[in-house]
């Protein structure tokens, strides 16, 4: 029988309604500020453009990349002019983005083109047409929603070994020792009532700290996907027939003994790049899929979480640990560790208590196990 542990952990990939994308008084104090009298030239990107037109596809992230020179600095961007950007979530293709300077300052205004009925040059108050519809409806997201989608249904912490007691497969059609999309499972253990969809997951593995050894939590390993074609009867007894599902998805094939948990409500959020309140320091655990070097747009584990302060939507900067080389320069030719190099960026979107998922970004160098990040 499925404990309550088990459906809280495993039900723990994120769902919201629809629009309920909170902003916090951090972030709007320094838009705020920030609005009073713009922010200083110098905080713009390099080739900040006077104009922009936001086209399907863009993020809040490549736009603040566009004029600033920090991209997590979305609530500068957005506080440029909160009369007319209130909610940095409801931007929308079409719309134009004006960079105005005057007095060593840089404040955006918002316009729209003229092909949308605008004037050129002209700037419209966004409050009269203002729309409360999903992030998915058409208005722009934070980051790349597809890069982390995939993952967060797939990528479980768990704080020990919660799917001992859960239902199990034990055997496949014709007595075949793996199973791919379309083949049927036979499962024994209880399943959840009004339930008919599931995720497939194998034996968790340990998620050690690179530098203390201490094990995190249980990394499940995801398969695939599987609904329920029959239910099985008579557990427990003689006469006991196991339920039968269907294999719908596969990431690796599907073997006896590999574990059951509910599919969560599928949920949508827009994940605001901000940096941390204070100072983390930590390291990469491992690299999602059991790479052994990962570049951008790939998942990595961190040895923080929750208790250690990190929140969805937490950029983080990624350094390259410096090698130790022999000075050639020195009769003994001692040894010296180079100093550590920023290269890269991670984008955390999944928070369990000890350990945290990130996306990366950006990077000049692969991404290894025990390469450190700290606060951008």
């Amino acid at each position: 029988m499925i404990s309550a542990a088990l459906l809280a952990g495993l039900a723990a990939a994120p769902s919201f309604a629809a629009g309920n994308y909170p902003i916090t008084p951090e972030q709007r104090q320094t838009a705020q500020q920030v609005s009073q009298a713009g922010v200083p030239l110098s905080e713009l990107a390099a080739n900040a453009p006077d104009t922009y037109t936001v086209k399907a596809g863009d993020t809040l992230w490549a736009i603040s990349g566009l004029f600033l020179k920090s991209p997590w600095r979305w609530p500068e961007l957005w506080g440029m002019n909160t009369d007319q950007i209130r909610n940095p979530h409801l931007i929308y293709p079409g719309q134009v983005l004006m960079l105005v300077k005057a007095d060593g300052r840089a404040r955006l205004q918002v316009g729209r083109d003229v092909g949308n009925g605008g004037v050129p040059g002209g700037t419209v108050k966004l409050s009269p047409r203002v729309r409360s519809e999903s992030l998915y409806d058409g208005s722009i997201a934070a980051i790349p929603q597809h890069l982390i989608e995939p993952f967060l249904n797939e990528a479980v912490v768990l704080s020990g070994n919660e799917l001992e007691a859960a239902p199990r497969v034990i055997s496949a059609q014709e007595n075949r020792v793996w199973m791919s999309k379309g083949d049927l499972a036979y499962v024994r253990g209880t399943l959840p009532p009004n339930e008919d969809a599931f995720r497939v997951f194998r034996e968790p593995r340990p998620l050690r700290d690179p530098v203390t050894k201490e094990v995190l939590g249980y990394e499940a390993a995801y398969v695939g996907t599987a609904d329920l074609t029959r239910a099985g009867s008579g557990a427990g007894t003689a006469k006991e027939v196991p339920a039968t599902l269907t294999i719908t998805l596969v990431r690796q094939e599907v073997q006896p003994g590999d574990r059951l948990a509910p599919v969560p409500p599928r949920g949508y959020t827009n994940y605001v790049p901000h940096a941390p309140s204070g100072a983390i320091d930590g390291h990469i655990i491992s690299i999602y899929g059991d790479a052994i070097t990962a570049g951008q747009n790939q998942i990595v584990a961190l040895n923080k979480g929750k208790r250690d302060g990190l929140e969805r939507g937490h950029v983080l900067a990624l350094w390259h640990t410096g090698r130790v080389v022999r000075d050639p320069t020195t009769p003994r030719r001692e040894e010296v560790k180079l100093p550590d190099e920023r290269h890269g960026q991670l984008f955390v979107f999944q928070v369990f208590d000890r350990v945290s998922y990130a996306l990366i970004l950006s990077v000049q160098e692969p991404v290894v196990p025990g390469d450190r990040f700290t606060q951008p």
